[in-house]
C-alpha cells in the first residue's frame, strides 16, 4: 500500500491483513502499551469538514506509536482555493511523514496522492470513507471472529459511508443489504463494484426498499445520519422522506436475537435511531467509535513502516 484511499483499491488479502494489525496493536496497547515504532514521525492532518472522532483518533493513534500529529484547519490550507493542492501536496512532502486529509470532494484526495511523494490517507471524502470501513469490520469482526457469510443490513442514506461498508464487506465474504428510500441509493458504480467484489468473494449484495425485509436474518445493523455534511439545504425534505428506515426496537426485533447494531456517529437520536436502541443492549456504538483508534494505526503502520 502507497495510500489508503478508498476500500475498493485493495484486496481481501490487504483489508485482512490490516485487520490482523489492528487486532495485534489493540491486544498490544491493552496490555504493555504500543511501542513507539514512529519516534520522530509526524502525521499531518489536513480538514475541510469538522470532526471528532477523525481528528482525535488519529492525534491519539499517532501519540500511541511514538509519533505526533499536526491539525491543519480550512482556513489554513484552503484546498485547490490558497493554493493548488499539487503545491500543497508537494510542499507538505517535505514536512512530514504522511497526510490524512479529510476532504468534501474525493478528486481532491486523489490529487494529493497523485502530487505527494508521501503516502496519502483520506480522512472522508463524498464517495467514501474508507477509515470507518476498517473500524465497521474491525467491529464485527471482534463481535463474531468472522465475517465470511455473516448478514450485514444497512438502513438510510446510501452515502459514503455505506460505500466503504458494502466494498469491505463484499470483499471480506460477508453478505450486504442495503435499504434506502427511493432516490437515496448508492450510485450505480460503487454497487456494481460491490457485486464483483462479492461474486470473488462468494457473498451476496442486495438492493431493497422495505427496511422490514431487509432486517431479516440480519447479524448486523447499521445505520446513519439521514442528512450528511455539505448536504443541510435537504434537511426538511429528507426528515419527511427516511422516518419509516428509523432504527427502532421494533425494527431490531425483526433481526436476529444476537444481532448487533452500529452507527458511524454523530447520531441524530430520534431521527435515524433512537435512544432505546442506541443505549440499548444490542448497541456497538461506541466500541465502533473507539475502535477507529485501532483501525487507524494499523493503515499508519502499513503505509509508514
Amino acid at each position: 500500500m502507497n495510500d489508503f484511499i478508498a476500500i475498493a483499491n485493495y484486496s481481501s488479502e490487504e483489508l485482512q491483513e490490516l485487520l490482523d494489525v489492528a487486532v495485534s496493536l489493540k491486544n498490544e496497547w491493552k496490555n504493555e502499551g504500543n511501542q513507539p515504532i514512529f519516534k520522530n514521525k509526524v502525521l499531518a492532518m489536513v480538514f475541510q469538514k469538522p470532526s471528532l472522532r477523525t481528528r482525535v483518533s488519529f492525534d491519539m493513534a499517532m501519540r500511541h506509536l511514538g509519533g505526533d500529529a499536526l491539525y491543519l484547519s480550512p482556513a489554513e490550507i484552503g484546498l485547490g482555493k490558497r493554493e493548488s493542492i499539487a503545491d500543497i501536496a508537494r510542499v507538505l512532502s517535505g514536512y512530514v511523514d504522511i497526510v490524512m486529509a479529510r476532504v468534501f470532494d474525493h478528486a481532491h484526495v486523489e490529487e494529493l496522492a497523485k502530487w505527494a511523494s508521501i503516502p496519502i490517507i483520506n480522512g472522508l471524502s463524498d464517495y467514501n470513507h474508507p477509515c470507518q470501513g476498517m473500524a465497521d469490520a474491525l467491529t464485527i469482526y471482534e463481535e463474531y471472529g468472522y465475517m465470511k457469510g455473516l448478514n450485514v443490513t444497512y438502513i438510510g442514506d446510501g452515502n459514503n459511508v455505506a460505500v466503504s461498508l458494502l466494498h469491505v464487506c463484499a470483499k471480506l465474504g460477508a453478505n450486504f443489504t442495503a435499504a434506502t428510500p427511493k432516490g437515496y441509493e448508492m450510485p450505480a458504480p460503487t454497487i456494481e463494484l460491490g457485486k464483483k467484489f462479492a461474486a470473488e468473494s462468494g457473498s451476496s449484495v442486495t438492493e431493497l426498499y422495505d427496511p422490514h425485509a431487509a432486517v431479516k436474518n440480519a447479524d448486523v445493523i447499521y445505520t446513519d445520519t439521514w442528512t450528511s455534511m455539505g448536504q443541510e439545504e435537504e434537511t426538511h425534505k429528507r426528515q419527511a422522506v427516511f422516518p419509516p428506515y428509523q432504527v427502532n426496537a421494533g425494527l431490531v426485533a425483526e433481526a436476529k436475537g444476537s444481532a448487533i447494531v452500529m452507527h458511524c456517529l454523530p447520531a441524530h437520536r430520534g431521527e435515524e435511531i433512537t435512544d432505546e436502541v442506541a443505549d440499548g443492549p444490542h448497541s456497538r456504538l461506541f466500541p465502533q467509535a473507539h475502535n477507529r483508534l485501532h483501525a487507524q494505526k494499523a493503515i499508519l503502520v502499513k503505509l509508514v513502516q
